[in-house]
């Protein structure tokens, strides 16, 4: 049996959804939310754009660091009923800034569809249940809600990440959704079988720019959305603090006591930055060095420093943890790695950069 939010706490929970992280803030913006709102949103434009980019003033955090003026047309998308696809490299926060944005408008972030090859339509709208469907036939209680139904009836944001993975006759089955805004029930009778979209509903669709091979989305599709590309983070300072409070707070629920040491930081920050310059120059990894696994390491070094040695985490530990991020499969990767290690570490000053080559050996083969 699964225990409820209510019964277990949010502590208990590895990562409670963006409206529950943040639900102290949510309430205030609504509760002072003054300006006009858009048709079936819970905020105001301004209100979900200070959820999102903060405001220190009103005593909001700022959750997603990135360009504000992307924020700003996000939210102006969705209130003109076109959908939202935002693109980018893996780990560049567009799955952040989706929830960020669910959780403004809507009030929840859970209609969620996860694209891949194994999704199906019934995944996307709607299925049955068969027990009921075989016993009393076709009816409004044998029906099974998929996230776009439920997102369609409520006037709620669904969430469909990752929409390049799924097969093309898949990624179609949305055409009807957002040009007409109604799902079709063929085997229900009358006005059941129609169920058409209340104001607030609109779908953001995710796609990393190295998958859009994969099944790659027809004209017909994208002229339904409109697109904005999310790049990773252009500054360093800005990417060493989120990596900082990201981990520090990775860290702390996972029992580490010590925060991370900012100049272990630096070097990992550095090292990733360096990674991703070197892939921009044409010896591309095929592993994205991003923000987000930048983080993952982080709290990795955290955690094996502090439960095998009961210490903050070294140079030493960022070199151990790197090679399962930067070169999870590819001997070129690996390759790649150490010759940076052993070549471009030395040229840096500070202790951390010498540490960082001198522990290049423990780099796993």
């Amino acid at each position: 049996m699964t225990a409820t939010l209510e019964e277990t706490g949010e502590e208990a929970l590895q990562r409670p959804p963006a409206e529950v992280r943040h639900a102290d803030e949510l309430a205030a913006l609504r509760a002072a939310d003054d300006d006009p709102r858009p048709p079936g949103w819970q905020l105001s434009l301004r209100a979900a754009r200070r959820f999102i980019v903060g405001d220190e003033r009103a005593g909001v955090s700022r959750k997603f660091v990135g360009n504000v003026s992307l924020v700003e047309r996000a939210l102006v998308t969705l209130a003109t009923n076109r959908g939202l696809m935002l693109v980018g490299e893996p780990g560049t926060a567009k799955s952040l800034l989706s929830e960020l944005i669910a959780a403004a408008v809507s009030g929840s972030s859970a209609l969620t569809v996860q694209g891949g090859a194994a999704t199906t339509e019934d995944q996307i709208k709607y299925s049955w249940n068969y027990a009921l469907l075989v016993s009393e036939g076709p009816s409004a209680r044998s029906l099974v809600p998929a996230p776009m139904l439920r997102g369609m009836a409520e006037g709620r944001i669904v969430r469909f990440e990752e929409i390049t993975r799924c097969p093309l006759e898949v990624q179609d089955c949305l055409l009807s959704l957002l040009s007409d805004r109604v799902i079709t029930i063929p085997e229900l009778d009358g006005p059941q079988g129609l169920v058409f979209a209340r104001q607030g509903f609109n779908v953001i669709a995710t796609a990393n720019t190295r998958d859009r091979g994969v099944n790659e989305m027809s004209a017909a599709l994208k002229r339904r959305f409109n697109f904005e590309t999310v790049l990773p983070i252009a500054d360093f300072d800005t990417e060493l603090g989120l990596v900082e409070a990201e981990a520090a707070a990775l860290l702390r629920q996972s029992g580490v006591e010590p925060p991370p040491r900012r100049d272990v930081l630096e070097v990992l920050v550095g090292t990733f930055r360096e990674l991703r310059g070197t892939a921009a120059q044409g010896e591309r990894m095929s592993t994205v060095m991003s923000t987000a696994e930048a983080v993952s390491v982080a709290h990795a070094v955290g955690v094996r420093a502090w439960f095998l040695r009961g210490e903050p985490g070294s140079a030493a530990d960022v070199v151990a943890c790197l090679a399962g991020t930067a070169a999870k499969d590819s001997p070129e990767d690996l390759a790649r790695l150490r010759r940076f290690l052993a070549q471009e570490a030395p040229r840096r000053s500070g202790p951390q950069w010498q540490a960082l080559h001198e522990a290049r050996h423990l780099l796993a083969d």
